[in-house]
């Protein structure tokens, strides 16, 4: 658990400085993957979320870990009050991952316990083409 939250606190130091606040098309789906799969977080669907994840996320925690951290982490900040695209930045390296193609989204996120928070969610294409989420962090 602690392996996984300290790699993703090193991708947010290594994040260009700027996210760009605009959407390529090529990269909207990579966006709306991640859109659908963060519903899933907000409904305490912790254990499905871990299933419809990326491969490269769901070998780099176990399912018992990523439910208990964020049973920890997310749960007590209670409902989605609102969330909005913040910016993404499209990279095809990541520390401690293969090279490819990541979207890094960041979210403008109120929940009813903490009004303000960034959502950090990096989608992954996959070798079947698809984009899946295989990051996730809350600061």
């Amino acid at each position: 658990m602690i392996r996984h939250f300290a790699c993703l606190l090193a991708l947010l130091l290594l994040l260009p400085a700027g996210l760009s606040a605009a959407v390529p098309k090529q990269q909207q789906v990579a966006v709306e993957a991640a859109s659908q799969w963060v519903p899933l977080v907000d409904a305490g669907q912790y254990g499905k979320s871990w299933d419809a994840a990326a491969k490269l996320f769901r070998d780099s925690i176990s399912r018992a870990e990523w439910v208990k951290s964020l049973e920890m982490v997310r749960t007590p900040l209670g409902d989605l009050v609102s969330r909005k695209v913040k910016g993404t930045a499209f990279v095809t390296t990541l520390p401690g991952a293969p090279e490819g193609e990541y979207l890094i989204i960041e979210f403008n996120t109120s929940f009813a316990n903490k009004p303000s928070v960034i959502e950090t969610v990096t989608s992954a294409r996959e070798a079947d083409g698809n984009w899946r989420v295989a990051g996730y962090f809350i600061r």
